[in-house]
């Protein structure tokens, strides 16, 4: 029997993680670990219950709550964290440091004793902001797009590689991330902790309560079912700003492939995302959701671009392609109507969260 620990095990991705796992392997034992800080997250709690994962009430910023949990673990995911790249510009930076580096440090050493596979969850947020802010683009009907020319390394029609520069100012979240990777890498070179690095895009699907700073897919379509207005921020806004997407279902397809062969892969990073094919801009999410809800809302133009916002991110995965075999199969139009079937199955229950 397998046993799995994963941190942030409320929240959207780590959920998806338990649940997913479950799915994948009846038998396997898992512990989802939360503090339950995010609001919404205390509702996955049932479901996850009721899928037979394990629920522990827990910080990964106090080494105590970690070292009560019992026996020994095959598997720890670090799925914790303050993910919003907006998290600490304007007060203190304390909480985002302390669960993004802090917390993944006390796991690390946890992991070093008491298990045998640690898989970090970073972000491409690790990618200095003044570069992707250099990204040459040039502007179409409905998205800013990628030119074939570039004057940076590590960027092209493909997206992003891991090559890219991460020299610079990258947000407190991004400096976070890029330590927490740093210090995993030297776990992997110096203990016998296998570590896997994936630098995850924009993940989205049922489960996600979204926020203007974090999780906007699941806040866009739910704005349309609950008809709530919304907002193009930044660049002129004109909803050109484009991310590429991923469902959580494919990331876990693609760590149960790294676990399978984390010795070869170990301290190695992997940009993970839906690269060009499953992209979409704020313009073209607004379609996407009219046609699948029937509804329209009022959307305001906000033309003032916020410090750490860029125009276009796009994942390049030829790394992780060659290296695992994995593509993701799940396209923008089925992410959107995973997010609205799960809002419009339980739409009083979210009506709170989302309004």
């Amino acid at each position: 029997m397998t046993r799995y620990l994963v941190t942030g095990g409320c929240g959207f991705v780590g959920s998806r993680m338990c649940l997913g796992i479950k799915a994948i392997d009846p038998h396997a034992e898992i512990v989802a670990f939360d503090n339950l800080r995010r609001r919404g997250s205390e509702t996955n709690v049932v479901d996850l219950a009721a899928a037979g994962v394990a629920f522990v009430h827990g910080d990964i910023r106090v080494p105590a709550d970690l070292d009560d949990l019992e026996g020994d673990f095959d598997v720890v995911f670090d799925a914790a964290a303050e993910p919003s790249v907006h998290a600490g510009t304007t007060g203190s930076p304390r909480y985002v440091i302390d669960t993004n580096l802090g917390g993944t440090v006390n796991l690390l050493e946890f992991s070093r004793q008491r298990a045998r596979t640690f898989v970090l969850l970073s972000t491409s947020r690790v990618y200095a902001i003044e570069a992707l802010r250099g990204i040459r683009t040039q502007e179409g009907s409905t998205r800013f797009e990628v030119s074939a020319e570039q004057d940076l390394p590590g960027v092209g029609p493909d997206g992003v590689t891991e090559d890219f520069p991460t020299d610079g100012a990258r947000s407190y979240y991004g400096a976070s991330k890029l330590a927490s990777e740093l210090l995993a890498q030297e776990y992997a070179a110096a203990s016998d902790l296998d570590v896997i690095i994936n630098r995850c895009g924009v993940l989205a699907g049922a489960g996600q309560f979204g926020k203007v700073d974090q999780g906007v897919m699941a806040l866009w379509v739910a704005a349309h079912i609950y008809g709530r207005p919304l907002r193009y921020i930044g660049f002129g806004g004109t909803g050109k700003q484009v991310r590429d997407l991923m469902h959580p279902d494919d990331l876990l397809s693609l760590v149960m492939r790294q676990i399978d062969m984390a010795p070869t892969i170990s301290g190695q990073v992997f940009n993970v995302g839906g690269g060009t094919p499953i992209s979409v801009s704020l313009l073209e999410l607004t379609d996407l959701c009219r046609e699948r809800t029937g509804n329209e809302v009022d959307i305001t133009p906000v033309p003032e671009t916020a410090s750490v916002d860029v125009p276009v991110y796009l994942t390049d995965t030829t790394r992780v392609r060659e290296t695992t075999g994995w593509s993701p199969v799940r396209d923008t139009s089925a992410i959107i109507d995973d997010i609205a079937t799960w809002i419009e199955g339980d739409i009083e229950r979210l009506r709170p969260i989302f309004t």
